[in-house]
């Protein structure tokens, strides 16, 4: 099996691995702070925070920022991957 086939079978398999879930789980897409305030609502409808945050941002650019997150690790991941993918080509013209 030549390494491009390899590589398409891999890439159809990652394809497949984002789309399934997001075609057979019927859900909603809830934030982690969501989910913690309900379960402590649950737990003890009572409940005060003792801490709030020092400010909040607008929404427009938590997004921005989760996306600039985002942009900047899928950058180093294609950082890492050229730099080893370069270091084996190399270390295999020089053999």
């Amino acid at each position: 099996m030549t390494s491009r086939v390899k590589n398409t079978m891999l890439l159809a398999a990652v394809i497949l691995l984002a789309l399934i879930p997001l075609l057979f789980v019927n859900g909603d897409f809830g934030g982690a702070d969501d989910a913690a305030e309900q379960a402590i609502t649950a737990l003890k409808p009572d409940y005060q925070p003792w801490a709030s945050s020092l400010f909040e941002l607008p929404s427009e650019t938590e997004s921005m920022l989760f996306a600039l997150q985002a942009a900047l690790g899928a950058g180093f991941i294609g950082y890492a991957i050229g730099w080893f993918q370069g270091k084996s080509l190399k270390n295999k013209r020089n053999d």
